[in-house]
């Protein structure tokens, strides 16, 4: 268990996890913080993937499970007062269990070597609890890979990891491509790329119905407020909008994700089960 209580701002190892709250120092260490139990025993399924445990006294109690997998993995556990993890927690209140971990994210090209039928791509998503829930949403589907573009969140953000409630340590994620060249790659993977977007000309209803969505494809999600911008719509196979059948003026980000994921993941198991044939592009 967890040695000396570390009760100083200026320990090193305190100052060096408290740096990973920004971008620049995360991107700089290949390292960023996750919050919480689950986040930890999420961690720890992935080899090396946990690489510093902080935790208070009371956390430890709580959790001697998560604390001694750590200490079997190698990874050292610090026990911090609970003013240290106040100031190391991204939350209002902490959960007494801090992760520093090891990047997870995969080269595009490594994603796409499984032949993924499910795949989701953040676009211009600029907040990053959407983008968690994205996340999230995405795994509980069934989508086999998440790609956040060059100009969306960075998904190591600690309230982007907290969104993804675990998801993020689930499934393969790819960082940082542009647009343009994602799509080509993806397209030349047999993926048809469809993009999510309220100006689409198809509705999800006539996507489904014209076997558009049994095919392995890419969802595109955009921005919150201002959705998909045009040079990124040019590069989609169809563009689809989800039908609002009452008074809303549109849906939210993860909402519509999840409408558009659930329909795909139903349509493909719908058409492996029933032996059809998947319609050519």
């Amino acid at each position: 268990m967890a040695g000396r209580e570390l009760t100083s701002l200026r320990s090193p190892r305190v100052k060096a996890a408290r740096r990973l709250a920004k971008r620049a120092f995360r991107r700089r260490e290949n390292r960023f913080l996750a919050e919480g139990p689950q986040a930890v025993r999420e961690a720890l399924e992935i080899p090396g993937g946990l690489a510093e445990l902080f935790t208070t006294a009371e956390a430890e109690a709580r959790h001697p499970d998560l604390v001694l997998a750590a200490e079997r993995a190698g990874a050292p556990v610090l026990r911090v007062s609970g003013e240290i993890m106040a100031e190391l927690a991204q939350t209002v209140t902490p959960q007494g269990l801090l992760a520093v971990c090891g990047f997870v994210d995969v080269p595009l090209d490594e994603a796409l070597k499984a032949g993924p039928r499910l795949v989701t791509v953040l676009a211009h998503v600029r907040d990053p609890g959407n983008a968690g829930t994205v996340l999230r949403t995405a795994d509980a589907a069934g989508s086999e890979t998440v790609v956040f573009t060059d100009a969306s969140v960075d998904p190591y953000n600690g309230k982007c990891v907290r969104a993804s409630a675990g998801s993020l340590f689930h499934l393969p994620v790819v960082v940082g491509p542009r647009f343009g060249a994602l799509a080509a790659e993806l397209k030349g993977a047999g993926l048809t790329v469809l993009a999510a977007d309220g100006a689409g000309d198809r509705t999800l209803d006539e996507a489904i119905d014209q076997g558009l969505l049994a095919r392995p494809t890419a969802w595109v999600f955009g921005n919150e407020a201002w959705g998909l911008p045009e040079e990124i719509l040019a590069h989609a196979d169809e563009v689809v909008r989800v039908p609002i059948y009452g008074r809303a003026e549109s849906l939210n980000l993860a909402t519509a994700a999840a409408v558009c994921l659930y329909a795909s993941a139903r349509a493909q198991r719908g058409a492996g089960a029933a032996g059809e044939a998947v319609p050519p592009r």
